[in-house]
């Protein structure tokens, strides 16, 4: 939604086919949410030229976009704050046990933080694993498609994939063995979820 009325401030003239690709969403889904917004009051419709509609952002549209921007960082700031608390304590833990050379299972904003965290705390990424990347680097850590293709020994694994952490956690665990990989508890993978 946030998205859509960023799309329609930016651009009245936008045709939904545009919206759709500029959101990354199927058209359907764009038509429901502007006609969604039209009978909220946040949206109104004019027919332009050519069969064409321009869209236009009310004052309760702009007030709208403004509570959801608001929310999105309020949410943002909070996941970063978790996040950095559980990677530092995940890094001082691998300390202690020795590790200080480091895998991050997953391309994600939650690796970031971890690269960010890792510095902070002295320790080396080595690589960061995502199978399905074209890259060569990820924030400025070597990018591998799996663990048999990280170029340098690792001591520990850290799952940071958003999107696929059990799968994540599952392939670390056939390469190194569960004792070695740590997963944020903002994930949610359960202990008997990763015993499977």
């Amino acid at each position: 939604m946030l998205g859509l009325l960023e799309s329609v401030e930016r651009d009245q003239a936008q045709s939904q086919r545009r919206l759709a690709a500029d959101l990354g969403i199927a058209l359907g889904l764009v038509n429901t949410y502007l006609k969604r917004c039209i009978n909220k009051g946040l949206v109104k419709v004019r027919q332009a030229p050519a069969r064409r509609y321009a869209y236009y952002l009310t004052p309760q549209g702009f007030a709208e976009k403004s509570r959801l921007t608001v929310n999105y960082l309020t949410a943002s700031l909070s996941f970063f704050r978790q996040a950095k608390t559980e990677c530092i304590e995940i890094f001082e833990t691998a300390r202690r046990r020795g590790y200080s050379r480091v895998v991050l299972a997953g391309r994600s904003g939650l690796a970031e933080i971890a690269i960010i965290c890792a510095i902070d705390c002295g320790m080396e990424i080595i690589a960061v694993v995502d199978s399905g990347s074209k890259a060569t680097h990820f924030v400025g850590v070597p990018l591998a498609k799996s663990f048999d293709t990280v170029k340098q020994p690792f001591d520990a694994v850290v799952v940071t994939d958003l999107e696929n952490a059990l799968a994540n956690w599952g392939a670390a665990k056939a390469h190194i063995g569960s004792d070695r990989i740590f997963v944020p508890p903002l994930l949610r993978i359960s202990t008997n979820q990763q015993d499977i």
